[in-house]
């Protein structure tokens, strides 16, 4: 394919890979942190790919927004959370949904799977899905980041795997949790296919496809993010099993815990919309001091008999 030049928006682990996939090419890279000035770096980009935390992605794309775009530029999101829309209090935002408002004319990627930047970097085979509305653009993107060690699949089905890849760290928490309290595979295994219940649940609820769900941005981003001590959001869940206040775990990461403000966000949709999210009722509840580890795992245990598929 042509050389491209490609922008990567933010230096941190998951930016930082990025650009390293980006390279495999011989595409022109530049990395952009907050502490360069935005000014140059955007010249002549062909695809920008924001790997910034949720709450950083409004500024970032304020900044982008002062600069002169070039008309052919691919916006791609690599962030993986839920903003709450104070403008419209009914939904909340996903990155994409910022970028496309801010770029209406621009095709806009989502870019998400079971991707360990650690692995990544040491150059451990991984797949990802870039999706979008606009089928050229993420076959782009596709061809771009695809190498022998980094397979790049697409799919129509933005919001799902938009969602997806977002969810899954509310599950994480509660999974980080299990483990972090010793229950055994069993209810590991148990939660993780509860939690992709709930995922779906909502997804759907929201407009996605139930399919998307079972595929690298749902089920293989959930499973790799559940079964890896490398897992920020992992992290979050065992460290509190272990008594440490949610203050002190956040501090001792090297990054962003997402799941931790999605859970806050899915939280207000579910109360609005009478989505059933038990799960993530009982990681909110966790996340805020209101429940004990264990008495987060009794809760569910004691919920009322249901079929497995409702």
């Amino acid at each position: 394919m042509p050389q491209l030049t490609i922008v990567i928006l933010g230096a941190g682990a998951w930016g930082t890979t990025l650009a390293m996939v980006s390279r495999a090419h011989g595409h022109t890279v530049r990395v952009w942190s907050r502490q360069h000035a935005m000014q140059t770096y955007l010249d002549g980009a062909d695809v920008v790919i924001s790997a910034v935390s949720m709450k950083g992605v409004s500024a970032v794309v304020e900044l982008v927004q002062q600069e002169a775009i070039a008309a052919q530029t691919i916006f791609v999101t690599a962030t993986k959370g839920l903003l709450w829309n104070t403008s419209v209090e009914t939904m909340p935002l996903l990155p994409s949904q910022i970028w496309q408002a801010a770029f209406p004319t621009h095709p806009v990627v989502v870019l998400s799977g079971p991707n360990l930047s650690q692995e990544i970097q040491q150059g451990l085979p991984a797949a990802t899905v870039v999706a979008s509305d606009n089928l050229a653009a993420a076959e782009t993107v596709q061809a771009t980041l695809s190498s022998n060690s980094f397979r790049v699949y697409t799919n129509p089905d933005l919001l799902g795997v938009e969602l997806g890849g977002t969810l899954k760290n509310v599950i994480a928490i509660a999974v980080g949790a299990c483990d972090g309290l010793q229950l055994g595979t069993n209810a590991k295994a148990a939660l993780m296919t509860r939690g992709l219940a709930e995922i779906i649940r909502v997804g759907t609820h929201w407009g996605a496809k139930p399919e998307t769900f079972y595929g690298l941005s749902g089920l293989g981003d959930l499973l790799a993010t559940c079964n890896s001590a490398l897992s920020r959001n992992y992290q979050v869940g065992y460290g509190l099993a272990q008594g440490k206040p949610l203050a002190e775990v956040l501090a001792q990461l090297q990054g962003t815990a997402e799941g931790v403000n999605t859970t806050q966000v899915l939280m207000k949709l579910a109360q609005q919309q009478n989505i059933a999210v038990p799960i993530s009722h009982q990681v909110d509840r966790l996340l805020n001091g209101d429940i004990t580890p264990q008495a987060a795992v009794e809760a569910l245990m004691l919920r009322d008999y249901k079929p497995e598929t409702r």
